[in-house]
């Protein structure tokens, strides 16, 4: 699996203290729950040959689909680390490493980032960083005693603390992770990169607890390496109303492609004195509800807006003087809504 297919979005934390290093980050998974009229899902495989097909909407949580790299068949016993070909310098022992998606899961082959952390900190309190790789299955040189291996895939990780002695030390880390890739769309149109992005949380949208993002900004066609585990997903549809949000299951050793649907349209506003007339520069827009919510509040003779379906008032304030109207946002119906300053 080589580093680009996952080119667009590499994330990885590394822990400030040991607590933090011993810590693999994981998530508990309590099901697939999607949003069946507003995400659609397809789960392929991270360790399969590679698809050029986008994911496509469909109904329910989705099927096996293509996947991504060239394939390595699922071993019947955990896969070993790579024998060691190089003898260690005088007075160091080597230490092999390597990665799997889990137990009897496939090994990982790229996106790992490797550190070394002594075992006690300095007089400041700090682990000091050791030796840092990212092979996929490196070997350290290192002099004989104890020492904290932290292994990192995206935003997921796992570490151990290993002792060297006298003989090459062999040790296989368990990364349960998958990936996930995000798409928007208006009906069957893709929305352009830079009018849409995703914040990822932690758990469901249902939890009743408040979450920090865990990834934010996120443009379609990122690829986010995440834990084994439950997540929900909060699509933004430019800066107006049109949010979506949608859970998904991350399963280890899988890519699952979302594709969120939003129903929204783009309207352009202008404030003319005849229908179809030139725009009257410098007006002060405010877009609300039928119930007087402010949705979106602006200024300049052209404000585009995106708008989530339903019925809206708009307001235009210009040279002291205000003007009004109804008008409905239709899914997929851009255009443009005049307000006539009489």
């Amino acid at each position: 699996m080589g580093g680009r297919v996952f080119s667009g979005f590499w994330r990885s934390a590394v822990a400030a203290d040991l607590l933090a290093i011993l810590m693999a980050v994981s998530v508990a998974g309590v099901g697939f729950s999607m949003l069946p009229s507003a995400a659609a899902a397809q789960v392929h495989s991270l360790v399969g040959p590679q698809s050029t097909t986008a994911p496509a909407p469909a109904p329910g949580i989705g099927s096996p689909g293509a996947t991504i790299v060239a394939p390595i068949p699922a071993p019947s016993a955990p896969p070993a680390v790579p024998p060691v070909a190089q003898a260690a310098p005088t007075g160091n022992v080597l230490l092999a490493v390597a990665a799997r998606y889990g137990q009897n899961a496939p090994p990982i082959s790229a996106g790992l980032i490797w550190r070394v952390y002594a075992a006690r900190p300095d007089s400041p309190g700090n682990f000091r960083l050791i030796k840092e790789d990212r092979a996929a299955a490196p070997t350290f040189a290192l002099p004989p005693g104890n020492y904290v291996v932290h292994a990192s895939l995206g935003l997921a990780s796992t570490a151990k603390t290993v002792q060297l002695r006298a003989d090459t030390l062999r040790e296989v880390f368990d990364i349960p992770a998958g990936g996930i890739r995000l798409e928007g769309r208006v009906g069957d149109i893709r929305i352009p990169l830079g009018q849409i992005a995703f914040e990822i949380f932690t758990g469901s949208q249902f939890d009743s607890n408040e979450r920090r993002p865990i990834a934010q900004n996120v443009q379609t066609g990122d690829v986010v390496l995440l834990p084994e585990g439950t997540y929900y997903i909060v699509s933004n549809y430019g800066d107006g109303n049109s949010v979506v949000r949608s859970d998904v299951h991350i399963e280890p050793g899988k890519l699952t492609d979302i594709v969120v649907t939003h129903r929204a349209a783009i309207k352009t506003l202008k404030l003319v004195n005849n229908p179809g007339g030139e725009a009257l520069a410098n007006t002060q827009w405010t877009v609300l509800t039928p119930g007087g919510d402010v949705i979106k509040e602006s200024i300049g003779a052209f404000p585009r807006l995106v708008l989530a379906e339903g019925d809206y008032h708009v307001i235009a304030r210009n040279e002291g003087r205000t003007y009004q109207r109804d008008f409905k946002v239709i899914t997929g119906v851009d255009g443009e809504v005049e307000v006539l300053a009489r």
